[in-house]
């Protein structure tokens, strides 16, 4: 097949990008680079990989990229949950509007199918853990969570009003090789500025889910194969989590130091900042049933991601 990768420098597209290939598909890339990263997509740029440097807030740009291509994994997003605190606008351009022009283009070029990077974060401060894709109301707390809950419902509508076809994947926390951010990032460089203390957001009980990148593609690619409905929602996470305090522990381990910890205090009860949803565990039956399990747990995936960190920083 021809498949478009948006964001595809980035963290988790790069990742994607990688097993495409390996699949033996044909590629290209969409990416502005405002946190995607050439290295990532290097090695695949020389195999084949067609790179279009270009915005989805430029429908030039994607009018490029897609032409060809008989399915799109939309991973384009500005990544960081805080950002909507400090500035509203960006996460309604490149989150709704960009997802916007994507479906347009698709929509004119008769291109069908999506899959869509989607988040937690839609969920909001869920009554019910693990939480189930059925679980409403959805009232996202972000502006991130609202951006990705408003893109989907944006998907939702052009695949029912112009028969498309969309899997829209909720993810817990994803790490591993490659992370640019998030609080295992954050740590280690924390610790490599001060080895003595670690300062650590919010009251170090927030208590989450995270999943390895390796189980994640291989759980977008398996949704997609196995998708049933015209819009498909799909959890993915790892079936337990991990309080910041551990995931403390875990770094401050794979660094051989002993730190003393410095808690902020955070906000609104102990969170790490405004919109930082404290307790998140998604449901993973959906897709358990179907045959997918996650490979390792929360803590083991931050365990890797560290080693990963700490030798390639």
């Amino acid at each position: 097949m021809h498949i478009l990768v948006t964001g595809g420098a980035g963290f988790i597209g790069s990742h994607l990008i990688d097993a495409l290939m390996e699949q033996g598909h044909h590629v290209v890339c969409l990416d502005n680079f405002s946190s995607g990263r050439r290295e990532f997509i290097a090695h695949r740029l020389e195999q084949g990989l067609k790179l279009v440097e270009g915005d989805l807030l430029n429908p030039n740009h994607i009018r490029k990229a897609i032409k060809g291509c008989d399915l799109v994994y939309h991973l384009a997003a500005n990544p960081d949950v805080r950002r909507g605190a400090e500035d509203t606008n960006v996460h309604l351009g490149q989150n709704i509007l960009a997802t916007y022009n994507l479906l347009e283009e698709m929509r004119r070029q008769k291109i069908a199918t999506i899959g869509f990077t989607s988040s937690s974060t839609v969920y909001g401060e869920a009554k019910e853990i693990p939480t189930p894709e059925s679980y409403g109301p959805l009232v996202p707390i972000s502006l991130y969570g609202a951006s990705k809950l408003a893109a989907e419902a944006l998907i939702s509508s052009y695949c029912h009003t112009f028969d498309l076809t969309a899997v829209l994947y909720r993810f817990a926390n994803v790490v591993g090789p490659r992370s640019t951010h998030g609080v295992t990032y954050d740590f280690v460089n924390k610790l490599r500025a001060d080895p003595r203390q670690l300062e650590i957001l919010g009251d170090g009980t927030q208590k989450k889910s995270y999943l390895y990148i390796e189980d994640c593609i291989q759980a977008m690619l398996f949704a997609m194969d196995n998708r049933q409905d015209r819009v498909e929602i799909f959890n993915m996470g790892s079936q337990d989590w991990v309080d910041v305090r551990t995931i403390a522990d875990i770094v401050a381990q794979e660094m051989n130091l002993s730190p003393s910890y410095v808690f902020t205090g955070g906000v609104d009860g102990g969170r790490g900042w405004k919109g930082d949803v404290k307790i998140m565990r998604l449901a993973i039956d959906k897709l358990r049933q179907m045959g997918w399990e996650p490979s390792c747990g929360s803590a083991e995936a931050i365990r890797r991601t560290a080693r990963w960190i700490i030798e390639s920083l």
